[in-house]
């Protein structure tokens, strides 16, 4: 049997966390199985879809390389074909035709309510001819769903779990207005994809037990269920955007990595003994279902930084450099030139161990690419008072007589120059590193400097800028 999984989002929003998990874990499981992963857009929603939904999910996938095989699928494509196996449930007698009006079916609610049992349909048409058939109503199609024994659902990660059909009523596949019905469709396509393993939230274990009856009563083979957890907020509530939980466009805008975010969302809810990190190459040989936890996971935004930080740290300089042009390109309308870019390589051994997002990596490389005069932050404002700007012009006329630019070399004439006069490290080195910086905090010192040059450097400390 050759595997195929399916992701099969709605475009009525953005991709958020959950989404992107699910599509995650069915990548990996037809990876690892030399499967097949297809896509498939539900968008029969036709008020709340938009084409804006539909592209940040396609553009999702894509920034995290989750590429699917053969041609997405559009559901709203399908609807003849839903139909069509509709129509051909009511002619096997598997299904039929329901007249009963709005008022009648508020009635049959409010019944069941006033006698604490669930509210469901109570199959009026189910046996009744169609001679009987009111002439105004327009109807609806219901599945016949059996109406004693049980239906078990043998889940991959949740075990055998099973419902008494009496708890099941025959819902509708077929609408007045003769579209297809959300429990039809879905059975349709993946059945025509050839779907051997559904891997999607457990929320969907209700639908699951009625997309059941349509796989017997066509006399379909029933895919493997795998259901998973949903992902909780850190205070177990539902995940939501105050947890951090936004789209995953989001994620990227923010400077995350792509395999910093495939890393964290592979250990929400799916582990491998204690591995906390796990590039892709690993996962694909690693991932399978029987792995996923039976217990709901929480996302972590700070856990997720923390991991980013990582992936920054140990990422290739050339790479990161890359991210550097395009973040001031895209984002600040700024085409770095190639001497920066050199600059900013050459010190990025010093910037990437303090930068937990690309953001925030590449707002410190600014240190390279501003020059004399530079613009100072309110703290090194502060720092750069007129007593420390004098003690820098002072300074500065020896620094200049310095023949080796190394920051072995510049790190002993600061010393040297601080004990000739008496006064400890700080008293020097903080006020020149406001300088040649404009903030408080940055890489190394003498590093930096040696990175910026001795003549960008002697500029910055004498053009002070307040």
């Amino acid at each position: 049997m050759k595997v195929i999984t399916r992701f099969a989002p709605s475009p009525t929003g953005y991709l958020h966390i959950g989404g992107v998990r699910t599509a995650l874990f069915n990548w990996l499981f037809a990876k690892n199985n030399n499967g097949l992963f297809k896509l498939r857009i539900e968008d029969t929603d036709i008020k709340r879809s938009t084409n804006e939904a539909k592209e940040a999910i396609l553009n999702g996938l894509k920034w995290l390389d989750l590429n699917w095989d053969e041609e997405e699928i559009y559901q709203s494509k399908r609807i003849e074909r839903h139909k069509q196996v509709g129509k051909e449930l009511l002619k096997l007698g598997h299904a039929y035709k329901c007249y009963c009006s709005p008022e009648e079916l508020a009635e049959m609610r409010n019944k069941a309510r006033e006698e604490k049992r669930a509210p469901k349909y109570n199959g009026k048409w189910r046996e009744k001819n169609e001679s009987e058939a009111p002439k105004d109503i327009k109807p609806v199609i219901r599945i016949k769903c059996p109406q004693s024994g049980m239906t078990s659902i043998n889940d991959v990660v949740q075990g055998e779990v099973s419902i008494k059909n009496n708890e099941l009523d025959d819902f509708i596949i077929i609408r007045s207005d003769g579209t297809p019905t959300y429990m039809l469709s879905v059975v349709v396509d993946d059945y025509d994809m050839g779907v051997t393993h559904v891997i999607r939230g457990d929320d969907h274990f209700t639908n699951t037990f009625r997309q059941k009856q349509i796989y017997n009563a066509l006399n379909w083979k029933i895919p493997i269920y795998a259901h998973i957890p949903l992902i909780h907020g850190m205070d177990g509530g539902k995940l939501s955007k105050r947890h951090g939980a936004l789209g995953v466009e989001s994620y990227d805008e923010m400077g995350y990595l792509q395999d910093s975010m495939l890393n964290y969302l592979l250990r929400l809810g799916w582990s491998h003994g204690d591995k906390e990190i796990i590039s892709r190459e690993e996962a694909i040989k690693l991932f399978n279902l029987d792995a996923i936890g039976k217990s709901s996971a929480k996302f972590d935004i700070e856990r997720l930084t923390s991991l980013n930080a990582h992936y920054i740290e140990n990422k290739d300089n050339e790479e990161l450099v890359m991210l550097v042009k395009e973040f001031y390109l895209n984002k600040k309308n700024i085409n770095i030139n190639n001497d920066d870019l050199s600059l900013i390589k050459n010190g990025m051994n010093g910037i990437k161990s303090r930068a937990r997002t690309i953001n925030e990596l590449s707002e410190m490389c600014s240190f390279y690419i501003d020059k004399s005069p530079i613009k100072l932050d309110e703290k090194s404002k502060k720092i750069l008072n007129d007593e420390n700007i004098a003690l820098l012009k002072l300074y500065h006329k020896e620094l200049s007589k310095l023949d080796i630019w190394k920051r072995k070399e510049i790190e002993e004439d600061i010393k040297k120059y601080c004990e000739n006069n008496n006064f400890n490290l700080g008293k020097l080195a903080l006020p020149l590193r406001a300088a040649t910086t404009g903030k408080s905090v940055s890489p190394g010192l003498y590093e930096l400097m040696e990175v910026l040059g001795k003549t960008e450097t002697l500029s910055r400390i004498i053009n002070i800028n307040k």
